[in-house]
């Protein structure tokens, strides 16, 4: 079912369930490949590294724009996102360079 397709709030909310079903796993590969990131890297201070983020952001807002999203939105969602990624990765990071 499509968003416009929905008659009621319940059939939203289902939707949008159905999508996180997909979305949390994503995510976690995601948290693979960051927690992999910190282990690999020498120094703490390359955990934030300014120009990989505006690549990533670009790059999403590109995806968005190529299927009708609001790139607004995915530019927000995706700097949250990367905020937390890298207090996960400062963890790993910690963990792995004792």
């Amino acid at each position: 079912m499509t968003p416009k397709e929905c008659k009621t709030l319940p059939e939203v909310r289902e939707g949008i369930d159905a999508l996180d079903r997909q979305i949390v796993p994503l995510l976690v590969a995601r948290a693979g490949f960051v927690a992999r990131a910190g282990q690999l890297k020498s120094r703490k201070e390359q955990v934030v590294d300014p120009a990989r983020i505006e690549d990533v952001v670009a790059k999403a807002k590109s995806i968005a724009e190529r299927n009708d999203g609001d790139q607004a939105v995915i530019e927000a969602i995706y700097r949250a996102m990367i905020d937390a990624f890298i207090s996960f990765e400062s963890v790993e990071w910690d963990r792995s360079h004792k």
